[in-house]
């Protein structure tokens, strides 16, 4: 750790403190008439990043992090957070992003954090989540920012298929893309020479993978199925260890420190092939995922060693998770089969700006679709210019492994 970053994160520890006595004691909090969150209070960011509110963007008041707002004439970065996860999630990239010369901007996306104008209610609003819609909010920030376009859209997590359909969808904005975590195995298809074809595919009447999960020896269920049910955010939210604890072994579960992330390639989307990953993906047919994780919290001795996410930096998790629920990020999960069809109207198009994709060596999160990886470096990203594996890192790269994440995107940058 350098000189300035210990600096950094003394102060921010500090401020933390400070900021408690905001607003029933959430971090960085200003109450306003309407109880609405305001920015971040200062030092609660390194040096270099405010937080902003920019209005108006897709009916949302978006929060937004934001670095190398200084000068004028910079090219964009647009970063895009996953689950559960803030635009603070990128606090370590966009200081040195901003020194390379970019004009860096990470919101709270839609569903997440302070930005607000979504809908928290289960029986809500869901078609506002589709991604397409989401890309529709990265559009209106990037104008609202003065940019008529990026040097490059950076996703992480559920962040990545956003970034992905950015680059697709508006290619003369998005110049470049960097996906990260979440492999993007490219745009659906529609049937082709079937017009003379009298005969109609037949759908398969066999057990569906859920199906199959279930019915294995030790019974299982898939995550992203549990997030759409309607007691996954009640579960989180109020889970019996606290959500600060929560957070904290979820986390952990899925980063480099938990020594069971080994990954490797799947041979096939079938139940005893998915099986082979860890519960926070293939998750016992039982427990939630509160319980999931609790079996694997890190002892007092490693959350005191842990140097990428100590307890003060969780904290602005865990209080701003307190506050919103997880609805609005389980709302993405739950929304992917209102937004197919409007989908296909982009079927067969390729990613063909330049590309990077980077993950942990110890994340999951390159395998978990079988073949996805594949496809993305064969056939949707035309021009990739590289796939990296940072050795250190779980899934949560760009926090685990700041200096290497900031690195790779300066470098793929600099190489356009």
């Amino acid at each position: 750790m350098t000189r300035r970053q210990l600096l950094q994160k003394l102060t921010f520890a500090a401020s933390v403190g400070m900021a408690s006595n905001l607003m029933s004691g959430r971090p960085g909090m200003a109450a306003d008439e309407t109880n609405e969150a305001g920015a971040y209070a200062e030092g609660l960011l390194p040096s270099g990043v405010r937080s902003r509110f920019v209005n108006g963007v897709n009916g949302l008041r978006m929060h937004v992090l934001e670095a190398g707002y200084e000068g004028r004439n910079r090219p964009g970065v647009l970063l895009l957070h996953g689950f559960p996860e803030l635009a603070y999630s990128w606090r370590n990239v966009m200081v040195p992003l901003a020194e390379a010369g970019f004009h860096v901007f990470a919101p709270d996306q839609r569903g997440y954090g302070r930005t607000t104008g979504w809908d928290d209610d289960y029986d809500g609003d869901l078609a506002s989540f589709r991604r397409l819609n989401i890309v529709r909010d990265a559009l209106g920030l990037v104008f609202a920012l003065g940019h008529q376009s990026v040097a490059t859209v950076v996703g992480h997590d559920f962040g990545s298929p956003i970034a992905a359909w950015c680059a697709v969808i508006r290619p003369d904005v998005f110049q470049s893309v960097a996906l990260m975590s979440a492999p993007f195995s490219g745009t659906p298809s529609l049937p082709s020479g079937t017009a003379n074809d009298p005969t109609q595919p037949v759908a398969s009447s066999g057990p569906s993978l859920f199906d199959q999960l279930a019915a294995l020896r030790r019974p299982r269920k898939h995550y992203q199925r549990y997030y759409t049910t309607r007691g996954a955010d009640k579960n989180m939210r109020n889970a019996p260890q606290g959500i600060h604890a929560f957070l904290r072994a979820y986390y952990h579960y899925k980063s480099a420190d938990w020594a069971g992330n080994r990954p490797f390639r799947l041979e096939a989307r079938t139940a005893t092939e998915m099986a082979k990953m860890p519960t926070y993906y293939i998750m016992d047919l039982a427990d939630g995922m509160a319980e999931t994780v609790a079996k694997h919290m890190p002892s007092a001795k490693e959350i005191a060693a842990n140097s990428w996410l100590p307890d003060a930096e969780l904290r602005v998790y865990s209080e701003e998770f307190a506050r919103t629920g997880f609805q609005g990020g389980l709302n993405w999960y739950r929304s992917g089969s209102i937004g197919a069809a409007e989908q296909q109207l982009f079927a067969g198009r390729t990613i063909d700006q330049p590309s990077i994709f980077i993950s942990g060596a110890s994340d999951w999160g390159s395998y978990q679709s079988p073949g996805a990886l594949e496809r993305m470096q064969d056939t949707a990203c035309t021009d990739m210019r590289g796939a990296y594996m940072v050795e250190g890192a779980g899934h949560w790269v760009q926090q685990e492994q700041p200096e290497q994440t900031g690195r790779l995107l300066i470098d793929f940058l600099g190489a356009l």
